[in-house]
């Protein structure tokens, strides 16, 4: 063995990364696909594109390392999480696209099931609040809106799965329908404490268990490759929800180590160890991982639904950067924001508010207010949701932060990193491979067949590029967090 091959499959793009032992990319390969907005609020994938996208870079990453197949020791699956699948057992095709985890469609149901008083019993079980960020309303939502589904589900001819389960499926030509507990603990029905479905919450939901996945460990082989277009007999060793490998990846395996990976979205997590730990702030409790014969593995998480997305908005949307890199320059072209509040509320706000009726805001606005005072605006309003969620994980933690590990596209933005050490008043931590993602997914493979032996092992490999100190004082940054809480008050309860 020479090599692990993870699959990175987000929200925006399928890429494929071939690591060798030493945790560096041998090859890499990505590409985008097609984001749907068909009505205001929903987002949408197109599972099958999602597919053919991450088959044929994985393909080209193989070409380009010039391995063989027998080189390659495992396959590590890392995904977008919530987003959810309905296909045909029999011909493995969707019934409709795929509902990304920033659609909020399922708004409506969310609050009927608070008033049928299931918040204490879905917090209790699954470590998650009810709101439609999660795959279980959406699948209800799916069941409900395309014509005889339920009652082809009933009969057991549908299978639902997020991400990691449809790349599952089609990797072992329908073979393997399966799950691991990390993507498992996201979609609302799974008790992350019996580490199983929940019968009572099927109820609640109005889901069959026949549409449901295997659960699996996050590392243990489930299944190997069998489809055209890539080499046979590849074994699938590893799997985690992109947010979950990332702590992985990081190296944050001991209790109280945290990481935040600025995305599409962005999400800390901090490692709670093998018990959860209820949040008093809205934070949710969540399945970090299992190792094959281990006992599982707990985190706390805080999401930002728009961090990168708030770079693409003023590349895509506004026009006025052309490229998404070029925002730290125009940013860093004046002295401050000028007062300008930008608060990217697009599809609600998450933690720690979970307003599904925010929506996104640009305050204190003046005659002087230029493109560049906006587009700083956006980039420290990543930093700001992110300051918030850092706070309250401490909090419910009970632990002091040391540091924070940074990964993600963003975390290349030194003026972001540095602004964000600067909020949270902690030193914040860029490695110098910053692919965390895809090398949590390939770490938790290749310990499944032996090409690496411990976490030790893997955490000794971890390395420091670059470290970012506070610059500013607690009261200053306290005075900043206070007006960016004053801005977020204003977008509240809109739509």
């Amino acid at each position: 063995m020479k090599a692990i091959l993870a699959l990175d499959q987000g929200t925006t793009s399928s890429r494929a990364l071939l690591f060798d032992r030493a945790g560096s990319v041998l090859a890499t390969s990505q590409r985008e696909f097609t984001q749907h907005f068909p009505r205001p609020g929903w987002v949408e994938h197109d599972a099958l594109e999602i597919w053919q996208t991450q088959r044929d870079v994985a393909a080209d990453a193989i070409k380009k390392s010039a391995l063989d197949a027998h080189d390659i020791g495992a396959i590590g699956i890392t995904n977008q999480r919530e987003t959810t699948v309905l296909w045909d057992r029999t011909t493995g095709i969707p019934l409709a696209p795929a509902i990304v985890w920033q659609d909020r469609r399922t708004a409506d149901f969310c609050e009927k099931l608070k008033h049928k008083g299931l918040e204490d019993t879905v917090r209790d079980k699954t470590g998650l609040i009810i709101d439609a960020y999660f795959s279980g309303t959406k699948l209800n939502w799916l069941l409900q809106n395309i014509p005889d589904a339920r009652q082809r589900a009933m009969r057991g001819e549908l299978a639902f799965g997020t991400i990691d389960s449809w790349l599952i499926w089609q990797l072992t030509s329908g073979k393997v329908h399966a799950t691991d507990v990390s993507n498992a603990s996201r979609t609302m029905l799974f008790n992350i404490h019996a580490l199983s479905w929940d019968d009572e919450l099927l109820r609640a939901m109005d889901i069959p268990r026949s549409v449901l996945p295997k659960i699996v460990s996050s590392s243990e082989i489930i299944g190997e490759t069998t489809c055209e277009n890539l080499p046979r007999g590849i074994p699938i060793g590893g799997v985690a929800g992109d947010q979950q490998a990332a702590l992985f990846g990081q190296a944050c395996h001991r209790p109280g180590m945290a990481k935040n990976t600025y995305g599409t979205g962005c999400f800390m997590l901090m490692n709670t160890g093998d018990s959860p730990v209820a949040s008093k702030h809205k934070l949710i409790s969540t399945v970090a991982w299992r190792l094959d014969g281990k006992p599982a593995q707990y985190a706390l998480e805080g999401s930002v639904f728009v961090a990168g997305a708030a770079v693409q908005w003023l590349r895509d949307g506004l026009r006025i950067i052309e490229k998404s890199s070029d925002v730290e320059a125009l940013a860093a072209s004046v002295p401050d924001s000028g007062g300008v509040m930008v608060v990217p509320a697009f599809v609600g706000l998450g933690a720690p508010y979970w307003d599904p009726t925010a929506r996104g805001a640009i305050l204190g606005l003046t005659r002087g207010s230029t493109r560049a005072h906006i587009a700083r605006a956006a980039l420290e309003s990543i930093a700001f949701q992110s300051a918030e969620l850092a706070g309250a994980m401490v909090d419910d933690a009970g632990v002091d932060l040391n540091e924070l590990r940074v990964d993600g596209g963003a975390s290349a933005n030194n003026f972001l990193m540095q602004f964000q050490a600067d909020l949270i008043g902690n030193t914040v931590v860029r490695p110098k491979v910053t692919e965390t993602t895809a090398l949590g997914a390939a770490y938790l493979a290749g310990l499944a067949v032996g090409f690496w032996k411990t976490q030790e092992e893997i955490a000794g490999m971890w390395a420091i590029d670059r470290t970012f100190v506070p610059t500013i004082s607690t009261d200053e940054a306290g005075a900043r967090i206070a007006a960016w809480r004053r801005a977020v008050e204003r977008t509240k309860n809109w739509a």
